[in-house]
């Protein structure tokens, strides 16, 4: 059985004992004033006078919690709160003498108003503080209470807003990736109709498995690859012999969870800023690697180059997206940045935290 003050609720047996021991506490405060050797009255009177007094309190606390919640003393109404406690505070207290006074009839051979009026003498002031005492408590467990909900709350809604903002950065992605392959795709019909229609199967494939990934902020870097292998095979379609790419991946790390189509948007920008605006080929690599508590993925190009002065703006959506995305899912243990190549070229690389999902049934990777 449980007994609800407010919205606390604690055992029957824990609520008598907690009131048992204010009981005892009080009582034998009482008999050391009056002095143990030539005690005044019996210690086990002491004790039923101060079990009828507490346990009567015991009774009327639920009552207290409820008053206390029924006239908060907080906000625009904390004056007319605290007026009706002052209120609430006499009269409560009074019915407690009155309950303790009739409980003290059947053990004592006074009656029912001698007993009140040794109630009021000896116990009202007593009374009164400890109803501004459950008061106390009730006003600190409900501040409580409230700053825990506020704090699950704001828990709640920075996760909320963490997962639309990266589920926002993420949809940003796939209709670029998707305007900048149609393009190609456009660009190819009139020179070679074979592989613009290899290209769109392969494009297919592409979007069916974004849309399998769409729900998830994380999967496997084996399946990532995967996912890349199709975008690299739309890509050599296009750029024929001028495009090859090699991938190193150590094998401890194909399980390892990585933000999904997190390197398409970076291979596509060293594409786009190498062989996309220069002339000539280019070697695109790709290499996974563990370093200690750290999985460092690098993309680098052999046929870019870095200006001193550019920013990550200038790498367009795809960098400063990823860049977000790593922030809003690692905070300060994932990062991304640009390191030039010597004698040419660009190197992406991507630090994340190693850890590892389960085996992934995605479709296997076919290095290019």
């Amino acid at each position: 059985m449980q007994v609800r003050l407010g919205s606390t609720e604690i055992r029957l047996s824990r609520y008598i004992a907690l009131w048992t021991a204010v009981a005892l506490v009080f009582a034998l405060q009482t008999s050391v004033n009056n002095g143990l050797p030539g005690s005044r009255w019996p210690l086990w009177d002491l004790i039923r006078w101060s079990l009828i007094q507490w346990y009567t309190w015991a009774a009327l606390a639920p009552t207290v919690f409820r008053l206390a919640e029924r006239f908060p003393v907080r906000g625009a109404l904390r004056f007319h709160g605290l007026g009706a406690h002052v209120i609430a505070s006499l009269c409560v207290t009074f019915v407690a003498m009155v309950i303790g006074a009739l409980v003290s009839t059947i053990f004592e051979p006074s009656g029912f108003f001698e007993q009140l009026g040794y109630f009021l003498e000896q116990h009202f002031a007593i009374g009164l503080l400890t109803y501004w005492t459950l008061f106390a408590i009730q006003q600190a467990l409900h501040f409580h209470a409230e700053k825990a909900r506020r704090e699950l709350e704001a828990s709640q809604l920075a996760t909320e807003l963490a997962q639309s903002r990266l589920l926002a950065l993420k949809s940003q992605l796939q209709p670029h990736f998707l305007f900048n392959t149609l393009h190609a795709i456009v660009t190819l019909l009139d020179e070679d109709t074979l592989a613009a229609e290899d290209m769109l199967l392969r494009l297919s494939e592409l979007l069916r498995a974004f849309l399998e990934d769409y729900d998830g902020q994380e999967i496997t870097l084996e399946r990532e690859l995967a996912l890349l292998d199709l975008y690299l095979g739309i890509q050599r379609k296009r750029y024929g012999d001028r495009l090859t790419t090699q991938i190193y991946i150590a094998p401890g790390t194909l399980h390892c969870a990585v933000p999904s189509l997190v390197l398409q948007p970076i291979v596509e920008n060293a594409i786009r800023h190498g062989i996309g605006q220069r002339v000539g080929s280019d070697r695109v690599e790709i290499e996974s690697r563990r370093e200690g508590d750290t999985l460092c993925i690098e993309v680098r190009n052999h046929n870019s180059v870095l200006e001193e002065n550019s920013s990550s703006g200038g790498h367009g959506i795809g960098f400063s997206n990823t860049r977000l995305r790593l922030k809003e899912l690692y905070g300060d243990n994932g990062g991304i940045r640009l390191d030039m190549l010597y004698p040419q070229g660009v190197s992406c690389r991507i630090r994340l935290p190693f850890r590892e999902l389960g085996a992934d049934e995605g479709p296997e990777h076919v290095n290019g």
